[in-house]
């Protein structure tokens, strides 16, 4: 049991990057062309980068995956924790769930991208 601690405790910065990259994968094909726009690169070949168009709801699948897991780590999954350790004071806690819920709306804004896109360009 104490292994199986040890080892979420380990996994836990790489949920928020795996959610992060799996969000940035997901909108790529659609941030990508606004983002080479917004650097003032622009031409009839813009239209053609939706390659990664097809693989868009693998990606969002992951990161809903990445996000749940990280919810399941902060509020399900009982924490051992020793006297003096940081994740012992309750306004560490309280700052992880508060970097977790911000983060998870940049995350879902940054899927739902395609949809409110077409209102902004």
């Amino acid at each position: 049991m104490a292994q199986d601690q040890e080892t979420i405790e380990k996994s836990t910065p790489w949920l928020s990057i795996g959610a992060v990259l799996a969000a940035i994968g997901a909108s790529v094909c659609c941030v990508g062309p606004l983002l080479l726009l917004s650097l003032g690169i622009g031409g009839a070949w813009m239209s053609t980068l939706t390659s990664m168009e097809t693989v868009r709801p693998f990606f969002f699948i992951v990161t809903l995956i990445f996000i749940g897991l990280s919810y399941r780590k902060l509020y399900l999954i009982p924490e051992n924790c020793e006297e003096g350790q940081a994740c012992a004071v309750p306004e560490v806690k309280q700052r992880q769930r508060m970097i977790f819920w911000i983060g998870s709306v940049l995350i879902l804004l940054l899927l739902a991208f395609p949809w409110y896109a077409v209102y902004i360009l």
